[in-house]
This record gives structure tokens, C-alpha cells and sequence, in this order.
């Protein structure tokens, strides 16, 4: 599995969390158009990022170049990150998540738990 890591705030961060949940995932840290074109041309399976609203920064490029059905917002100020829809969302096929910072140590494992169990 191969993760590009975009957003505007703790991109490395989010890769050490990816690598200590599991070191065998790829990760690279992207601008927010080069990971999300690496997605839409097939060079990477996911996209994750982080931002201060969970919408704006850490998934606009995603969305415009992927499409909103693609997306999903894991969280935002106001609310936290739930398991259940974001199985929900990565059993959909969605291929983007976006995040706000401050829920990066919750959202990033219910995100890679869900790739992997998918």
C-alpha cells in the first residue's frame, strides 16, 4: 500500500504515525497538487492531510482534481473523527482523507486500521 501525505500542517507527523502503525506502507509527503495527481494517475493508493478546518487545505486539491465522491472529510473543528464512517468510507472506495490537526493521533490510526481491514 502506498500513501502520499498532502494537507497544509503535520505532514511528518502523520508519516511517523503511518510507520509506526505499520512500517511496510509506502509513505511520501507531496505538495497537495502532486499528491493528489499521484493518486488520480495511479502512482499511490491514498491520500491523506491534515489542515485547520479537515476540508479546506488538507482536501481541496483532492477534490478538484478527483472528484467529491472520492473525499472525505474525517473530521473538522467541532467534530472528531468516527470509526464507523470512515470504514463506511474507505469500504465505499473514497481514496482521499482529510483531517483536522488537532485529531491527527485519533483520525490516522482509524484511517490505516480501516485500509488494512478493507
Amino acid at each position: 500500500m502506498k500513501i502520499v501525505i498532502g494537507g497544509q500542517v503535520e505532514k511528518k507527523t502523520i508519516e511517523s504515525l503511518i510507520k509506526e502503525m505499520d512500517s511496510s506502507i509506502e509513505t511520501v509527503i507531496k505538495s497537495d497538487l502532486d499528491a493528489a495527481m499521484a493518486i488520480k494517475s495511479n502512482q499511490a493508493d491514498y491520500y491523506v492531510g491534515a489542515c485547520h478546518t479537515g476540508g479546506g487545505g488538507a482536501l481541496a486539491m483532492a477534490i478538484a482534481l478527483l472528484g467529491r465522491d472520492q473525499c472525505e472529510t474525517v473530521s473538522m473543528p467541532g467534530r472528531k473523527p468516527n470509526n464507523d464512517n470512515i470504514i463506511e468510507a474507505v469500504n465505499s472506495g473514497r481514496k482521499a482523507f482529510g483531517f483536522t490537526a488537532d485529531h491527527v493521533d485519533a483520525a490516522v490510526p482509524m484511517i490505516i486500521n480501516a485500509l488494512k481491514n478493507k
